[in-house]
């Protein structure tokens, strides 16, 4: 067992591997810039403004560190000492330094040439330095500035890591944050935590964040339990679920219900006819005319402009779907048979999700879920008064909106509808630091809001015995109210004088 851990060459397949394999889901890494695709063979990645290969990364580790060489290859990048503060020249200040673009020598021909020979960026910062005229002027700080910002520009180093909830929620926040409703990292963990997530829980979980709250309680959960996903609209948006490349057996836990059946199955009229005429009528369309297949395929390359992940769960399905709508003019026998075992192979795939709704519906009629999440676009006042009655008594549950107002709102509708305990509308607040040797302090651009959080617990509760207690209240304020005596007047006695 020891030595077959050691080899490169065979690929386990059990999740806990730290070893890229071909086709997983990867985050590439430079400086603080982040960027999820999938590994795989002779596919060009553009990554800030460099195109690279990721057939080398195959078989390292993850955190492994790579250089971009010519021809687009990656190179593990070799460990380089440091000069040690006694080597540098550094001046004591800046006051004498002029920044009137003559102190580098080399020029941009100069530099373009060095690149074209195939020189390193590591030595062309180097050269960079030594035809500078003012560097060794400049403070020790002040050059180690100056070289950072050297190596940003001219270095291509990058780092491949494993997809995390944290990695994943700062690349959305700093990328696309309108896309997970401007949900920063530490209001995802404050939600996380708040809502009890744990494995062998039964969540109910209202995104429309791209995926990223149901991917980042999917993790916490390990695959064990249960998660029911409410989405608006034809489908769920698991985009940036994708990019965690969690293995199939995750799945097994994961339903998903249409929003606008949740009132028919509150009030019991909800039934599997409402869910079999559906498949049909999408199947009639796509046999008609090939829009949907096109306006689906648009929808899915709008949501994958950032994380190169196909948002899909059937990534066979979205390649049928590209090369229908990509080539109208090529309609011999051939393609017309592989369009109608396309067209069965959908109306298959619908029949398994019509299951998969029915399982949920039932999950959910048992009203019996260990928590609820709620982080979408729409108003959360109607959406959380309606999903309560499916959270069991003394169970959290959990709202993000990133305006105040409506939580204020849906704060207090709560109070007057009761079942619920220890509310809390919070939000929270982040700085970062810069932590260097004499030069800790705050960064100067920070944050302005992370969102809002409404918070609480379900407990049971009786509609009738609470209209008697509020009535008996009632009547027992009033009558004390009339038996109440009037005060009493007193006479002044009249004086003899």
């Amino acid at each position: 067992m020891e030595g077959s851990g050691e080899q490169p060459g065979p690929q386990p397949q059990h999740p806990g591997d730290h070893r890229i394999r071909d086709g997983d889901f990867v985050v590439l890494k430079r400086e603080d810039v982040f960027k999820a695709v999938q590994v795989q063979r002779r596919k060009k990645v553009t990554f800030e403004k460099q195109w690279f290969y990721l057939d080398n990364v195959i078989g390292h580790s993850y955190g492994t560190t790579f250089e971009v060489t010519s021809g687009g290859s990656l190179q593990p990048k070799k460990k380089r000492e440091e000069p040690t503060a006694e080597t540098k020249e550094a001046g004591t200040d800046n006051r004498n330094i002029v920044d009137d673009g003559k102190s580098q020598k080399l020029t941009q021909d100069d530099i373009k040439a060095l690149k074209d020979k195939g020189i390193k960026g590591e030595e062309i910062v180097q050269q960079l330095i030594e035809n500078s005229t003012t560097f060794r002027d400049k403070t020790e700080f002040a050059q180690d500035k100056y070289i950072k910002k050297k190596k940003k520009k001219y270095e291509a180093i990058i780092t491949v890591v494993k997809p995390s909830t944290r990695i994943l929620s700062i690349m959305y926040y700093a990328r696309e944050p309108g896309k997970i409703n401007h949900m920063r990292y530490d209001t995802l963990a404050q939600m996380l935590t708040l809502g009890n997530i744990r494995a062998g829980n039964k969540m109910i979980v209202m995104e429309t964040c791209a995926g990223l709250v149901l991917g980042a309680m999917m993790e916490r959960m390990g695959g064990f339990g249960s998660i029911i996903q409410l989405y608006p609209g034809g489908g769920p948006v698991r985009a940036a679920t994708t990019c965690f490349g969690f293995p199939k057996s995750f799945l097994n836990g994961l339903y998903e219900f249409p929003l606008n059946k949740v009132d028919s199955l509150l009030h019991g009229t909800f039934s599997a006819e409402m869910l079999s005429s559906e498949p049909k009528d999408s199947a009639l369309v796509e046999e008609s005319n090939g829009t949907l297949e096109e306006k689906q395929a648009s929808e899915q390359e709008n949501e994958d402009s950032m994380a190169e992940a196909p948002e899909s769960n059937h990534p066979e399905d979205q390649e049928t779907m590209e090369t229908i709508s990509q080539d109208p003019e090529h309609k011999g026998p051939k393609e017309r048979g592989s369009k109608k075992d396309y067209i069965q192979e959908k109306q298959r795939r619908q029949e398994e999700q019509r299951k998969r709704h029915l399982e949920a519906a039932a999950l959910l009629s048992e009203r019996n879920a260990d928590g609820l999440i709620v982080a979408s676009r729409f108003h959360p006042t109607p959406l959380l008064l309606s999903l309560l009655d499916f959270v069991a008594p003394s169970r959290p549950f959990v709202v993000y909106c990133q305006y105040k107002e409506p939580l204020l709102e849906c704060y207090t509708k709560l109070r007057e509808r009761g079942g619920v305990i220890n509310l809390r509308l919070s939000e929270t607040w982040l700085r970062n630091y810069q932590v260097l040797p004499d030069r800790s302090h705050p960064k100067l651009l920070m944050s302005g809001g992370g969102g809002y959080l409404l918070s609480g617990f379900t407990v049971a509760m009786d509609n009738l015995k609470a209209d008697t207690r509020l009535k008996s209240n009632a009547s027992t304020l009033e009558s004390q109210e009339t038996e109440e005596p009037a005060a009493k007047k007193r006479k002044c006695p009249e004086s003899d004088s």
